[in-house]
């Protein structure tokens, strides 16, 4: 019953309190947004900020990743959420060696925190925990990731239970507890992973 109930509040047939969503358009235009602190997970030099994009999911305004690193991240840490949900509208643009967009959640500080992410080379979604700044696979799903498009990430967590979704389909369904307690929320991508983001929406359950 708790993993129905987890189910139906990700598809939005049930909720409990009221999203909040961050869609970039009121931030200055060149920078990280405000109440977001950025970095890398490992090595590199990544380069988050705000971007006007006539394509973006909601105009006028992205997040974009636009430099490389082992594991770039940004983080709402003016959040704190142990159970809840976090969804975020990405569009892979380039990279030969990833393509991908992630969420954070529980994240304490650059080396600890969940991520689930989709890759347009590799057409899969994965989870991961990133403990002591070592990232550790959980579980691989195959999944069409389609590069140059809007696609939307989900995850949802309660207690153990993990549940991530693309583009409303669930792909990922698990018990895990490596990462407890609350923590920041947020995007990721890897590598040489050029990535926009948009309407980074969350919830706390």
């Amino acid at each position: 019953m708790k993993r129905l109930l987890i189910i139906l509040a990700a598809v939005g047939i049930a909720a409990s309190a009221a999203a909040e969503t961050d869609d970039f358009d009121q931030a200055p235009v060149g920078a990280a947004p405000p109440g977001w602190t950025c970095g890398v997970t490992g090595r590199g030099t990544p380069v988050w900020a705000v971007q006007s994009d006539p394509a973006a999911a909601s105009e006028p305004n992205v997040l974009k990743q636009s430099g490389s690193g082992t594991f770039p991240w940004c983080a709402k840490t003016t959040v704190s959420i142990e159970d809840g949900y976090v969804e975020v509208k990405f569009k892979p643009l380039e990279g030969r060696e990833d393509q991908a967009g992630g969420l954070v959640w529980r994240w304490k500080d650059g080396g600890n925190y969940y991520v689930a992410r989709a890759n347009a080379l590799e057409n899969n979604v994965s989870l991961y925990y990133t403990e002591d700044g070592r990232r550790r696979t959980i579980q691989y799903v195959d999944a069409p990731v389609a590069a140059n498009q809007w696609h939307t990430l989900r995850a949802v967590f309660s207690g153990t239970v993990i549940q991530v979704f693309l583009d409303g389909k669930l792909h990922i369904d698990l018990s895990d507890t490596h990462i407890i307690g609350a923590g920041a929320v947020g995007v990721w991508t890897k590598a040489d992973s050029v990535t926009d983001f948009d309407d980074f929406t969350f919830s706390v359950r």
